[in-house]
């Protein structure tokens, strides 16, 4: 039971079909729209994503680098020392000017950054600090408890699976809040249940915490 637990925990791939809107359908969008256009001709874009932990904005950035070749991302950029920070400017130069060429030839059209604060305010260089702010900018909400309940409830129906809410409430109340945390959570009880020909229920729930503790 242990290995199965272990086997089922990673949650998926991150994609912008997996990724919980809630108050963030602009910024959703507007990246949709970028990472739709497959032809390096089109207008270039600069965004910028911010916002705190569990907002989503390392999902999204994930989600871009999957769906689209031609958009190069950086995610965590608060994080980058002095010459990151140097090689990051002159990438957005680079691009601005049409430089930037992929592997097979293809330019670069488009750079997506992910902060967790806005530019000003994330104590990197002055001129960085100037190009992060160039292009759009998009503060993510993170989602209420309402609408991790919903999302946890459509992940269940998707895989026919019944889910209490009761279980949900718990899931919210004692594990980590960010949602692929919870949906993994999730997945876990669903295959236990499965496996053991048993419904979900808050007892299992403690049951198949109890036993990730002790792996």
């Amino acid at each position: 039971m242990r290995q199965l637990l272990l086997d089922i925990q990673p949650p998926a791939s991150p994609s912008f079909d997996n990724f919980v809107v809630g108050l963030n359908a602009e910024a959703i969008q507007q990246l949709q729209n970028v990472c739709s256009t497959q032809s390096s001709d089109a207008t270039q874009h600069f965004i910028y994503i911010w916002g705190g932990a569990g907002s989503g904005k390392s999902h999204l950035i994930s989600a871009c680098q999957a769906a689209n070749r031609l958009v190069v991302c950086v995610d965590d950029v608060q994080l980058l020392d002095d010459e990151a920070q140097i090689a990051l400017f002159d990438l957005y130069n680079q691009i601005r000017d049409g430089n930037v060429h992929l592997d097979d030839q293809q330019l670069a059209r488009t750079l997506i950054v992910a902060g967790n604060a806005a530019p000003t305010q994330l104590g990197l260089r002055e001129d960085l600090s100037t190009r992060l702010a160039w292009g759009l900018s998009y503060q993510l909400q993170p989602l209420s408890d309402e609408e991790k309940a919903l999302a946890l409830l459509s992940h269940a129906q998707s895989r026919g699976m019944r889910l209490p809410v009761e279980v949900i409430d718990y899931c919210l109340r004692y594990l980590r809040r960010d949602l692929p945390t919870l949906i993994a959570t999730i997945n876990a009880l669903d295959q236990w249940s499965l496996t053991t020909k048993k419904p979900v229920t808050v007892p299992m729930l403690r049951q198949l915490l109890q036993l990730n503790l002790e792996i």
